[in-house]
């Protein structure tokens, strides 16, 4: 049998982990001396009311392939394929360590890492395809080959509302953070090639939804997409953000999705932004 694997870097619709059999392995969580398992021990919510009260912003660490080990034994049967979709190995050692957790396995299960060089909607959207794909009867190697394929044309804009948690954690100067906040400067990130990097800064917010959307549109132009839409703690940007994108899309499918805490606590709430996924 087929068990497909990611962690907690990605985000997957509520219905997906039951509807596509989608096992996560959550993220550590550390608070000071506290440990968390995210989604397990903390939720969003619970994360955001942490980082309010202490005003510290928590570090996050990859599980290790010990845990991978366990998870995986904990998931799938003797004999299974593993398929496990990890963020980018740019910004974390998880896929490494699912990678030990191979070697350590070999003759148990067959596991197979895979590097999304993405994050968010991103691999759960590539979660979603490979099951997808195993569905309609394709191998196994054909189900990475496809993957491969498509993780290179996934594109991830971002904005972020407000430098404060970049300045918690370290991301940026509190200069730098100040002069921006003065300024209502609203950065604006891309992940290209498994690594995030802040490339514009606008204005205003208005004026950042509508660059996000833009910087979008020069990517993918015309060609038919799954268009996502992630959010921090901003419900209401997000789903504004994703009425004002439709238009400007061949999308297959829409859709409006959490941002992995893992991923806010470096980037914020009021973090909003466009995953695009080439349709096949």
């Amino acid at each position: 049998m087929l068990r497909i694997v990611t962690d907690g870097a990605a985000d997957i619709l509520p219905e997906w982990e039951k509807e596509y059999g989608i096992d996560m392995i959550p993220v550590n969580i550390l608070f000071g001396e506290e440990s968390y398992l995210q989604g397990v021990d903390l939720d969003n919510e619970g994360f955001y009311k942490l980082v309010d009260e202490s005003r510290k912003i928590p570090k996050t660490a990859q599980p290790s392939p010990h845990q991978f080990i366990e998870f995986y034994r904990k998931i799938a049967q003797k004999g299974d394929t593993i398929l496990s979709i990890h963020i980018t190995s740019k910004l974390s050692g998880t896929y490494a360590s699912a990678i030990s957790a191979a070697e350590e396995l070999k003759g148990e299960f067959t596991v197979i890492p895979i590097d999304s060089a993405s994050g968010s909607l991103g691999i759960g959207l590539l979660c979603r395809e490979a099951r997808k794909m195993e569905r309609a009867g394709k191998t196994t190697e054909e189900i990475v080959a496809s993957l491969e394929a498509a993780k290179e044309k996934i594109c991830v804009i971002l904005t972020l509302d407000t430098l404060e948690y970049a300045k918690l954690s370290g991301r940026v100067g509190t200069l730098q953070a100040a002069l921006a906040s003065v300024l209502n400067v609203k950065p604006i990130a891309v992940l290209r090639d498994g690594v995030v990097n802040i490339v514009e800064k606008v204005r205003t917010r208005k004026a950042a939804l509508e660059r996000v959307i833009s910087m979008a549109k020069e990517e993918v132009g015309d060609k038919p997409v799954y268009l996502a839409v992630v959010h921090a703690r901003d419900l209401n940007s997000g789903q504004a953000l994703l009425e004002q994108a439709k238009p400007h899309f061949n999308a297959k499918e829409a859709m409006l999705g959490d941002l992995s805490v893992s991923i806010a606590a470096n980037l914020g709430p009021g973090t909003v932004g466009l995953i695009l996924y080439p349709f096949e």
